[in-house]
């Protein structure tokens, strides 16, 4: 798979670590994000951008990581079509896929070590997304997230 990962400043060492994992396990990276710990980077660009790129097809899913992952995942989750999981364990992780077709994984390098990151990140690529009675809950936000769309394009 084409796996995008990215982070702010806070996260960029666990980006690192994760880019070599992800690449053992046999999926293309695309890094998107700072490049050192020192600069300062906002994270809400960094997500558009993955979220973006999953949209118009050029990334399967993404990664994205700050200090705690709660910011990667409101600013991504902003992308219309776009459902991104936060997710600091396993079963999170496994869930995120199987239950909600999450196209994006977010963690955070504060909250987590490297090593059980690197787990969450492998049970989260593993899993598959089986539809289901999942898909029709899928489908609701969906449907309303093109309700609420529709609206503010009225309201401009």
């Amino acid at each position: 798979m084409k796996i995008g990962i990215g982070s702010d400043h806070n996260a960029f060492h666990m980006k690192e670590s994760l880019k070599e994992f992800i690449k053992e396990l046999g999926h293309e990276i695309y890094d998107y994000g700072c490049t050192d710990s020192c600069s300062e980077v906002d994270y809400p660009e960094i997500a558009f951008q993955v979220a973006g790129d999953i949209n118009e097809k050029k990334l399967d899913r993404g990664i994205l990581i700050c200090g705690t992952g709660i910011g990667v995942a409101i600013a991504a989750g902003k992308v219309p079509g776009i459902r991104a999981a936060l997710c600091h364990d396993t079963y999170s992780a496994e869930r995120a896929q199987k239950s909600n077709n999450a196209q994006i994984l977010t963690m955070g390098a504060k909250v987590i070590g490297i090593e059980p990151a690197k787990q969450i990140v492998k049970v989260y690529l593993e899993s598959e997304f089986p539809g289901g009675n999942s898909a029709r809950k899928v489908q609701q936000i969906t449907d309303k997230e093109k309700e609420f769309l529709k609206g503010a394009s009225s309201l401009t």
